[in-house]
């Protein structure tokens, strides 16, 4: 396979969004809808469920889609420290990344190539305000805002909770919908009418592991005006709390890239 910087943009949209699903797998059933439960008791039950986890290793398969082009797939391998580190390589180290709350990094053996710098690029592709808190939510199945900051309307929607804000903001628009077993987010999702750019992230089922609520499968689709790009991500053998170290150096002579 040929990484070129679209690609490895796929691949960090990918992997901010990813879900995780480790060790022997049991798929959840959903739970019991409670009708009276208020928008701030869904909220609180969201972040009383928040997943408490150190490190995280493991391999995960990406199929994606761009456009009109047909499915690629990939696979990479993992490793996260909370807070602090999100690393991912490709076989033989073809290419290599490491994001941390300051910056995002990643380079490439195949031409020789690196990139360098803050979070302006991937937040373009996504169309939305990206920082390492946002992507370290999204890899464990929190909400990408702060539930807590602004009042919501909650309702029913095909047996989930849903919420939407009691005033939606002038520049984008959002809406969640939650699991009711685990109050875990089945759907987020962030739209800007006025440009037809659209984000949706779809996590299709969870799995309790050793204990712990996490998702099993998730599906990504990303709409910019008419073209669309879709990625489905499922992870393997992936292992929590482990001692990890996050090796990282972008050869000398590599050439840096700026990535519009």
């Amino acid at each position: 396979m040929v990484y070129n910087k679209r690609v490895f943009g796929i691949l960090l949209i990918a992997i901010s969004m990813f879900m995780i699903s480790c060790g022997s797998k049991r798929v959840l059933e959903a739970g019991e809808l409670k009708s009276d439960l208020s928008s701030r008791g869904i909220i609180k039950r969201h972040y009383d469920n928040k997943l408490d986890f150190n490190t995280i290793r493991g391999r995960i398969r990406i199929d994606y889609s761009e456009g009109d082009e047909g499915s690629k797939s990939f696979t990479v391998s993992l490793r996260m420290q909370k807070d602090s580190a999100i690393w991912i390589s490709a076989a033989l180290s073809v290419v290599k990344a490491y994001i941390t709350p300051e910056r995002m990094s990643f380079y490439n053996k195949l031409d020789n190539t690196y990139f360098e710098g803050d979070f302006e690029y991937l937040s373009k592709l996504l169309g939305t305000e990206v920082d390492f808190q946002i992507l370290q939510n999204l890899l464990l199945g929190q909400s990408i805002v702060d539930l807590r900051d602004e009042p919501y309307y909650a309702s029913i929607s095909n047996n989930y909770y849903q919420l939407k804000p009691e005033t939606q903001k002038a520049l984008y628009k959002t809406l969640f919908l939650l699991e009711p077993g685990n109050f875990k987010m089945a759907m987020q999702q962030i739209s800007q009418p006025e440009s037809g750019r659209l984000l949706n992230i779809a996590y299709e089922n969870y799995q309790n592991v050793n204990g712990r609520i996490i998702p099993n499968k998730i599906r990504i689709i990303a709409e910019d005006g008419s073209v669309q790009n879709r990625i489905d991500i499922e992870y393997n053998n992936i292992e929590f709390d482990q001692q990890l170290s996050f090796p990282y150096k972008i050869p000398n002579g590599f050439r840096q890239l700026t990535l519009d």
